[in-house]
């Protein structure tokens, strides 16, 4: 379980840290987790999320175990500039929706002393990373890789297999539309999928 860092806050250093993994692994739950102990601290905090993630309403966060809490839904990354003056943490859910500008957004804020907590998927449903999540944990200070379990093996799954016909990149989605699968499984689905083509 990550422990928060536990520097002095009246001399206030920033950081980045990211929660990523496969869909139904508990990033949106970790991430609400830590921002209710920054809030309990009395430390100031804000959330953010992307106007295309429509699944819940428009200002909540809300994870896969239905825990909830209040964030500001924006178009670009660049909105989040206006609105964290006076905060030290700053929670952003669904980063790999965000446009480019984001990764210079965190650490632009993390050097402004802001403790940035970044969390979203690593992969798209082909397993192929997102640059935005990449770049984000090259340049953080603690990286947390979460997993759901398998349904087809029982192990730790790490990719988000689209059970859905769809080709689109990003497609929202709850449980009809995804499962999170272990390597074995996954490429198995795959390779079951490509000879049926």
């Amino acid at each position: 379980m990550f422990l928060e860092n536990t520097l002095n806050f009246s001399k206030q250093t920033g950081w980045i840290e990211v929660v990523c993994g496969s869909m139904f692994s508990g990033k949106t739950e970790e991430l609400i987790r830590r921002v209710r102990r920054a809030q309990y601290a009395n430390l100031g905090v804000i959330i953010f999320k992307p106007m295309v993630d429509t699944r819940d309403k428009k200002n909540t966060v809300v994870s896969h175990d239905d825990s909830v809490i209040e964030c500001k839904t924006i178009k670009k990354s660049s909105e989040i500039y206006k609105k964290v003056k006076g905060f030290k943490v700053v929670g952003i859910d669904e980063a790999q929706f965000f446009d480019d500008d984001i990764v210079e957004i965190c650490n632009t804020l993390a050097n402004r002393g802001i403790r940035v907590i970044v969390a979203g998927l690593d992969m798209d449903y082909k397993g192929i990373p997102f640059k935005n999540m990449a770049n984000l944990m090259a340049t953080a200070e603690y990286v947390t890789k979460v997993h759901a379990i398998c349904p087809k093996t029982g192990g730790l799954a790490q990719y988000s297999y689209r059970k859905t016909k769809s080709k689109k990149r990003i497609l929202l989605g709850k449980g009809d539309e995804y499962m999170p699968l272990s390597r074995s499984a996954y490429f198995k689905k795959l390779n079951k999928k490509k000879s049926k083509d």
